[in-house]
C-alpha cells in the first residue's frame, strides 16, 4: 500500500490565484535552492566521486512527489507507491535498493535521501538527493562487480528505513550500515552531505512559504508543472511522428565474454502522448549489466534530451509525464526480474541517450539527430594498502569517473573529453596525486578519435595512471567493440582501448569490463576512450575549420585527410583539397546511409581480433534469474 503522510494540520492546501511576476520570483528562487543543494554537497561531502565529479542528483517536489526544479526526478512518486508506512515530520528516509522502491534507484551504491517538508504540522513539499557511494560492500572494492549473477553478491542492501524519525537520528541502523561498506568514512561523511543539503533545501521552501504563503508556493509549484506540461505538449506535437520509427543499438559485452545484447526501441505519437515500447530487447543478462530502468525515469531521460535541444530556457520538471506511455517488457535487459545483478547497469544507460538520440531525430526535423558518443559513464577503480613511507600500509580505494567524445550535433562539433552527465566535472590530477599512490602521466584527447564529419564528434580521452603501489584495478566501460555510429554521412568515432604497460616493458591488452586484475609498483595504464560520432558530410566542412583543429593537435595531418583536406608545410592546400574532395565524393556516391555503423555486427567480429587485440564475444544465451 502507498506511504501514509501524518499531518496534524488537516487544512488542505488550495488553489489561489498568482501574479506572473510572483511565479517569476518563487521559480527563480526554487531554482537557486536546487543549485545550493548542490553547493552544500560539495562542500561537505568527503569522497571525490561526490565531491570533485558531482556523482549526484538533487531535486524539490511538490506534496505529490513531482519534481518542480532538480536533474533527476522522478523517483519520490515511485518510492510513494511501494513504501508501506508512515511518514512524519522530521522523519528522514533512506534507500538504496531498487527492488523495494519500483527502481527509483537503479544500482545499491546510489544511496536516496528523502525528506518531507512540514509547516504548522501540513506537509507542504519534499526535498531529496542521491549520490554515488564509493563503497557498497559486495563482492569487489567499489561495489560494482562485473562477475556478480544476482544482487545479493552487490552489497549491503538498504530498504526504505528512518534514518531520522521525529528529527532524531537512528545510530544503530547506521552503524549497521556503515559496518557493512569498505568506506564507512567516507559513506558517512557523504551521507550526512546528502542529509544536509536536503535539509538546506527545505529551509528553502520554508522560507518561500513564510514569505508568499502556503498557497501561493503551492499553487505556483503546479504552475511551473503546467508550463513544462504545456511546452512539451508542443514539442511531443512538433518532433515525434504519428508514424511508428524504429532504432536498434548494442550493448558490446556483459564482461562475462557474451555480447552484444540489442536494445530496442519504437517510437510513435497519438494523439498528444508519445509512445516508448522497448518490445524486442534483448532478455535479462547473466551478469550485472542489467538496467532496472523506471518507467518516470526514462520520461525523465526523454525530457531532458528535448527541452536541452529545444528550449534549455524551459524549466525541466515533472509536469509532462502524462504525455508520454513507456513500455518495457518483463524479464529484459531493461527490466529484469528479481534477484538479477544490477550493479553495472551504467552501460546500458548511456545506451539509453545514443537510442534516444536517434528515435527522436530520424526523420524531420533534422536539427534533433545527433550521432552516437553518449554511450557510458567509465569506471576506473584502483585498491590495495598504500605501503609508501610515512602512510601506514592504509587502505585505499579510488573510484573515478571517466570521461569521452560527445557525438558531433546539428549545431556544431561535440565536446572533446566530456561527460555523459553534463554537470560531472573531471577530478584534478593534483587531488588524485595527493590523495592515492598515482601518478598521471597524460591526460590528454586522443587525436582522431572523433567521427569525421561536417560537424566533428568529439574526441576521446586518454588517461595515463602511473601505479605508485600494489593493488587491484577494475575497469568499467563501453564501445569497444560496437563502435560510436555517425549519421548524415559523418563517420564512427574511434572505440575505446585499455593498456596495461607493466614495469618489465611487456604490454597487456586489457577488457573493457574487467576486475581484479593485479598491479604493481612501475605498471602504467592507458585508459582510453571513445570518441563520438560524427554528424554531416566530412568534404563539406570548412577546411579552416580541419587546419585549426590541426593546429589544435585535435586531427592529426593525415587524420585531415578524412575530411579531403590536404595540409602541406602548415596550411591548407587548396588546389589539391579541391581534388581530393573530387576524388573521394565520386569513390562514396551519391547514396549517403543516414547511420553509419562501421559494418555489421558479423562483419565488426570477424575483424574484433585484429583492431582490438581482444576476441569478440559470444553470442548470449539466457535464463531466468534464480534466488542465489
Amino acid at each position: 500500500m502507498p506511504a501514509t503522510i501524518l499531518q496534524t494540520n488537516s487544512d488542505p492546501l488550495n488553489k489561489v490565484d498568482v501574479e506572473g511576476v510572483t511565479v517569476d520570483i518563487i521559480e527563480n528562487a526554487l531554482r537557486n535552492a536546487r543549485e545550493e543543494m548542490d553547493a552544500v554537497l560539495f562542500r561537505t561531502a568527503m569522497s571525490p566521486g561526490i565531491r570533485e565529479q558531482g556523482d549526484c542528483f538533487p531535486m524539490i517536489a511538490n506534496v505529490e512527489g513531482k519534481m518542480v526544479v532538480g536533474q533527476f526526478g522522478s523517483f519520490i512518486g515511485p518510492f510513494l507507491e511501494v513504501f508501506d508506512g508512515e511518514i512524519e515530520e522530521g522523519d528522514i528516509i533512506l534507500t538504496n535498493d531498487p527492488y523495494v522502491c519500483n527502481a527509483a534507484v537503479s544500482h545499491l551504491p546510489d544511496w536516496l535521501v528523502l525528506k518531507p517538508v512540514f509547516k504548522n504540522g501540513r506537509h507542504i513539499a519534499w526535498s531529496a538527493m542521491f549520490g554515488h557511494m564509493s563503497d557498497n560492500g559486495g563482492m569487489v572494492p567499489g561495489s560494482i562487480p562485473i562477475e556478480a549473477t544476482n544482487i545479493f553478491q552487490e552489497g549491503i542492501r538498504i530498504p526504505p528505513v528512518k534514518l531520522y524519525k521525529k528529527g532524531e537520528l537512528q545510530s544503530d541502523i547506521l552503524e549497521l550500515i556503515l559496518h557493512n561498506v569498505r568506506t564507512s568514512q567516507w559513506n558517512r561523511f557523504d551521507l550526512n552531505a546528502l542529509v544536509a543539503a536536503c535539509n538546506t533545501a527545505a529551509k528553502r521552501v520554508l522560507e518561500l512559504s513564510d514569505r508568499f504563503g502556503d498557497d501561493v508556493l503551492y499553487t505556483t509549484m503546479d504552475t511551473m508543472l503546467a508550463r513544462n506540461h504545456k511546452a512539451m505538449k508542443a514539442i511531443i506535437e512538433m518532433i515525434v511522428p504519428e508514424e511508428p520509427r524504429s532504432f536498434t543499438d548494442y550493448l558490446c559485452d556483459d564482461g562475462m565474454g557474451m555480447g552484444p545484447y540489442k536494445i530496442q526501441c519504437k517510437l510513435w505519437r497519438e494523439g498528444s502522448k508519445a509512445i516508448f515500447d522497448f518490445e524486442g530487447t534483448d532478455p535479462q543478462a547473466q551478469s550485472s549489466v542489467n538496467f532496472f530502468l523506471n518507467e518516470d525515469m526514462f520520461k525523465m531521460f526523454f525530457g531532458s534530451f528535448t527541452i536541452n535541444v529545444v528550449d534549455p530556457q524551459i524549466v525541466f520538471n515533472d509536469g509532462f509525464y502524462d504525455l508520454v506511455d513507456v513500455r518495457i517488457p518483463q524479464g529484459t535487459l531493461l527490466k529484469p526480474n528479481y534477484p538479477a545483478a544490477l550493479s553495472g547497469r551504467t552501460h546500458a544507460l548511456g545506451r539509453i541517450f545514443d537510442v534516444l538520440g536517434a528515435l527522436l531525430g530520424m526523420g524531420a526535423p533534422q536539427e534533433m539527430l545527433n550521432a552516437a558518443g553518449f554511450s557510458d559513464s567509465p569506471h576506473l577503480f584502483y585498491s590495495g594498502y598504500d605501503h609508501r613511507e610515512g602512510k601506514g600500509n592504509e587502505w585505499f580505494q579510488l573510484f573515478q569517473i571517466g570521461f569521452g567524445g560527445i557525438p558531433g550535433r546539428p549545431v556544431g562539433d561535440g565536446p572533446d573529453g566530456h561527460s555523459l552527465w553534463p554537470g560531472f566535472t573531471n577530478v584534478p590530477n593534483e587531488f588524485i596525486e595527493s590523495y592515492f599512490p598515482l601518478r598521471i602521466e597524460t591526460y590528454q584527447t586522443i587525436i582522431d578519435s572523433g567521427g569525421a564529419g561536417l560537424h566533428r564528434g568529439g574526441n576521446g580521452l586518454s588517461v595515463a595512471y602511473h601505479f605508485l603501489c600494489d593493488g587491484e584495478i577494475g575497469i568499467h566501460d563501453e564501445r569497444w567493440l560496437m563502435y560510436p555510429w555517425g549519421v548524415n554521412g559523418g563517420e564512427t568515432g574511434m572505440r575505446s582501448t585499455k593498456r596495461l604497460v607493466r614495469a618489465d616493458g611487456s604490454e597487456e591488452w586489457v577488457p573493457a569490463k574487467v576486475e581484479g586484475i593485479k598491479v604493481k609498483v612501475g605498471d602504467v595504464l592507458y585508459f582510453n576512450t571513445w570518441g563520438g560520432g560524427g554528424w554531416g558530410d566530412p568534404y563539406a566542412r570548412d577546411p579552416a575549420l580541419v587546419m585549426t583543429d590541426v593546429e589544435r593537435g585535435l586531427v592529426s595531418v593525415e587524420g585531415a585527410r578524412r575530411y579531403g583536406v590536404v595540409i602541406s608545410n602548415g596550411a591548407v592546400d587548396s588546389a589539391a583539397t579541391d581534388a581530393l574532395r573530387a576524388e573521394l565524393v565520386a569513390e562514396r556516391g551519391d547514396d549517403i546511409p543516414v547511420f553509419n555503423f562501421g559494418g555489421t555486427i558479423e562483419e565488426i567480429k570477424a575483424r574484433c581480433l585484429e583492431e582490438t587485440h581482444l576476441p569478440p564475444p559470444v553470442a548470449p544465451t539466457f535464463r531466468q534469474s534464480q534466488p542465489g
